[in-house]
């Protein structure tokens, strides 16, 4: 898979090297179709090509009737659209299959990419995505494709119907954030952790329609995965999207993953920047967010000792091998507490053979935990973990809103996964040091 420039080389060259600009306004200019070969500045509306365009179960029915009715008979490019299969993997019920056999049947027909049983963020890291690409994808989490130095940002149905159609994609260059975290890591403190601690310093509109750029020695010390966790949950601050810039641990991953097409962008030395903020992470502690808002964040030993009937932990925020490996360190030689519901996701059936090789699944399977296929399901609450009236979860995932793992009168705590699994432990929320030596 490539990144396409719809500039000349010399204009790729020159915004590469230009000092002045955010990241956000080096791969919109040299994306930019409606005035090749100018500057995408910032607050500007442009037009610009996109490299890949993705839907998945929940939205690409919708997509696929808007592309009849508007009369389109050949996507744009079906070598650079994927339909993803992932929501509620396999269906939970007769018109969840229905909407599986209608984008099977319309992948055959335009001969589109189609995957089923991996959740979709996590596969396109894996699969397709390369730094320097502009990416839309109907589910607003596409913003976790960032994390491999990538505009990407989610749209809805309609919209990514006419991206199917025409490849090409209206956008106000944003307003850029840059967020530094520095210092040493403590234990038991993980991405999630920062993550969830910046949404309670700027909250759930601090970033509306911004580019957020992670950055310091505590994000280029990250893993992909961890780096996912960041990018993923910037649109919960509304952002429009999160980015980490590519860097040798990008480099290494995409070689491992077979893929080496790399375009290096990083921001400028002298680019402007909406806010910059600065974290020393040296005194930062596990965070859980309550319910039913993201920003609603208290370090953990504020909501210690508050009982659960399930944790969760998968989906496309923290459902990757080394959250599972985590996980596991936990949960070693222990049980689930007796009626609480250990559920576990793998994001992707890689990571689940991962774990299933490393013995991390067997360790898992052992403290009582029960493993799922690959899907959204528990996330969004359709199927493989739903929540009943009055039960309470502590989830890794990505949001807690009033209803959205099942009944309206359940509650849903946010946290990393070693939070979810030493509450899955005691039955408690219970702070993850304890269990880390």
């Amino acid at each position: 898979m490539q990144y396409v420039s719809t500039a000349n080389k010399d204009f790729l060259d020159e915004v590469i090297a230009d000092r002045s600009l955010t990241f956000a306004e080096k791969v919109l200019s040299i994306k930019r179709c409606d005035e090749i070969g100018k500057i995408a500045s910032t607050d500007e509306i442009i037009v610009a090509k996109v490299d890949l365009a993705m839907a998945h179960d929940g939205t690409a029915p919708l997509a696929i009737k808007v592309l009849k009715e508007l009369g389109i008979k050949k996507v744009w490019d079906n070598d650079k659209i994927i339909l993803h299969i992932d929501h509620t993997y396999p269906a939970s019920s007769e018109q969840i299959a229905d909407f599986h056999s209608i984008m099977r049947k319309f992948a055959i027909e335009q001969r589109c990419r189609i995957q089923e049983g991996n959740i979709c963020h996590q596969y396109m890291l894996e699969h397709f995505v390369v730094p320097g690409m502009l990416i839309v994808g109907a589910d607003s989490h596409t913003t976790t494709q960032g994390s491999l130095g990538t505009f990407a940002t989610g749209v809805g149905s309609t919209e990514i119907a006419a991206i199917f159609a025409s490849g090409k994609i209206w956008l106000k260059v944003p307003e850029s954030i840059k967020i530094i975290f520095d210092g040493k890591l403590p234990r038991g403190v993980f991405a999630k952790d920062l993550i969830l601690y910046i949404m309670s310093k700027i909250s759930c509109e601090g970033a509306n329609y911004k580019a957020i750029e992670f950055t310091g020695n505590i994000v280029k010390d990250f893993s992909i995965s961890s780096r996912a966790t960041l990018c993923n949950m910037s649109v919960e601050a509304g952002a429009k999207a999160g980015i980490v810039e590519m860097d040798e641990i990008t480099e290494k991953y995409l070689i491992s993953m077979g893929r080496k097409a790399m375009l290096r962008i990083h921001s400028g030395k002298e680019a402007e920047y909406v806010e910059i903020i600065k974290e020393n992470v040296e005194n930062m502690e596990p965070y859980v967010a309550l319910p039913h808002n993201v920003d609603n964040v208290k370090a953990v030993g504020d909501v210690e000792g508050q009982p659960i009937d399930q944790a969760f932990l998968g989906s496309c925020t923290n459902g990757r091998f080394e959250d599972l490996e985590i996980a596991a360190k936990i949960l070693n030689g222990k049980k689930v507490k007796d009626g609480v519901r250990l559920i576990i996701t793998p994001a992707s059936k890689l990571v689940y053979k991962t774990a299933l090789k490393s013995g991390v699944i067997e360790t898992l399977l052992k403290a009582g935990a029960t493993i799922t296929s690959s899907t959204c399901g528990a996330c969004v609450g359709t199927h493989c973990g739903v929540l009943g009236s009055g039960e309470i979860c502590i989830s890794c995932s990505n949001r807690n809103f009033i209803g959205r793992m099942g009944s309206p009168k359940s509650k849903v705590y946010l946290a990393s996964p070693a939070t979810v699994a030493a509450s899955a432990i005691k039955g408690v929320i219970t702070d993850p040091r304890k269990y880390l030596g």
